[in-house]
């Protein structure tokens, strides 16, 4: 059995400077204990890959709103309005990336790939100081792999030798992301005996997460 970990003793492994890849969609599906376990250590200078920025105070929120992010690599800030302040006052960078792209680059890296195709953002503001490859006549932007230090994901449920299940939109970034953080540090609903999960129900393979957080709310 795996040992497992508080959230604040895993806020404590991940040190200021550090990127990572944040699973969830809007706050759904996201590491809501982990991510607030980071904002009471004073976590700093971090580089946050995701969908999306959350909501004002929630989740990704709450990491902007601490001041615990340098940078932020994601496909909107729509509905933080916070996270759209700190970017105009030059506090936070933020690459924008099209969603399709962002994950697909989070696939590569999380694969072994050199990079992505797509004809997305061709004659664009996106399209500077990237390389064009002409495959069978047609142009395409090679949009390179995103890995970071650490992928923190939510799971529906966990194993004891940390074999994940997502449920519903959960499975939308998050196994793709945990394919792609040198360490991976998982929050499960609820942790059960091996072989609870049955094979095909198993979306993120034990092998690649290395940590899993004690159950909670």
């Amino acid at each position: 059995m795996r040992k497992v970990l508080r959230p604040e003793e895993a806020a404590e492994m991940i040190p200021d400077g550090a990127s990572l890849l944040i699973g969830g969609f809007m706050g759904v599906g996201g590491p809501m204990r982990m991510m607030n376990a980071l904002v009471a250590r004073g976590a700093r200078d971090l580089t946050i890959i995701a969908n999306d920025s959350g909501h004002k105070g929630i989740g990704i929120g709450a990491l902007v709103a601490a001041g615990a992010v340098r940078k932020m690599i994601t496909s909107h800030i729509g509905l933080n309005p916070e996270t759209q302040a700190k970017m105009i006052a030059g506090e936070i960078e933020v690459e924008l990336v099209p969603q399709g792209t962002l994950i697909e680059r989070i696939r590569a890296g999380g694969f072994g790939l050199g990079g992505v195709l797509t004809p997305t953002g061709l004659g664009t503001e996106v399209e500077k100081g990237k390389q064009v490859i002409e495959v069978d006549g047609k142009r395409f932007l090679l949009e390179k792999p995103i890995k970071a230090d650490f992928a923190l994901v939510r799971a529906w449920r966990a194993d004891y030798i940390g074999n994940l299940s997502y449920a519903f939109t959960a499975r939308n970034f998050n196994p793709t992301i945990a394919m792609a953080g040198k360490v991976v540090i998982a929050e499960p609903e609820s942790i059960v005996p091996t072989g609870a999960i049955a094979p095909d129900d198993v979306h993120t393979p034990g092998a690649i997460v290395d940590h899993l957080l004690t159950r909670g709310a």
